[in-house]
């Protein structure tokens, strides 16, 4: 069991990692529509609502799709002011405990309210209210992808973090974030014994 657990992980993490990897375009793709609305707009006084809310489609696609990936590279904002006193271990029960208690239950509540509001809004073809607008719905299931993909991920960190807390998996090095290492790097990999 713990080692279909453990491939079970391993698998999620590749799934966020590959959307990890290639949401990244997206913030190329904002810049470049907000690079060409500006042109059009000053140069040529041509503009639209739609190149607008297409900038915060794009940003908002890449901020919610890339989370799950910043979560499997241990790279989230944290405060360690407290935690850098703990030991290893009591750090990874907390880390656990933080996963169940406080992580588990927000994502899943957003998880499961988003699906509806994004059948919705695609049931009603809802569209912006603004004039040239885009449709909405696109960026409803966003929140649901990207809730999905942090649940996903929040299982196969609770996978790891058992292991490691059970001795059957060593912690794995942390992974460079942007040519830094993240500080209190968590388990992202390993190996199984």
């Amino acid at each position: 069991m713990t080692k279909a657990l453990l491939a079970l992980s391993r698998h999620i993490d590749a799934l966020s990692a590959l959307v990890g990897h290639h949401v990244r375009w997206l913030i190329l793709a904002a810049i470049l529509v907000s690079a060409a609305n500006a042109i059009l707009r000053k140069v040529f006084d041509i503009g639209s609502n739609g190149w607008l809310e297409l900038q915060w489609l794009l940003f908002g696609a890449s901020f919610m799709l890339a989370g799950a990936d910043t979560f499997r590279k241990n790279a989230h904002v944290r405060i360690d002011v407290l935690s850098s006193r703990f030991s290893k271990r009591t750090r990874d029960v907390i880390e656990l405990l933080g996963h169940f208690f406080l992580l588990a239950p927000f994502s899943v509540v957003l998880l499961l309210l988003s699906w509806p509001y994004f059948v919705d809004s695609w049931q009603q073809g809802e569209v912006s209210s603004n004039a040239g607008g885009l449709p909405v719905w696109p960026a409803k299931f966003l929140i649901f992808a990207g809730m999905l993909l942090l649940v996903l991920q929040m299982v196969s960190e609770v996978i790891k973090r058992s292991a490691v807390l059970a001795g059957i998996m060593d912690e794995a090095a942390p992974q460079p974030v942007n040519g830094r290492s993240p500080s209190g790097a968590g388990p992202s990999g390993g190996h199984v014994e």
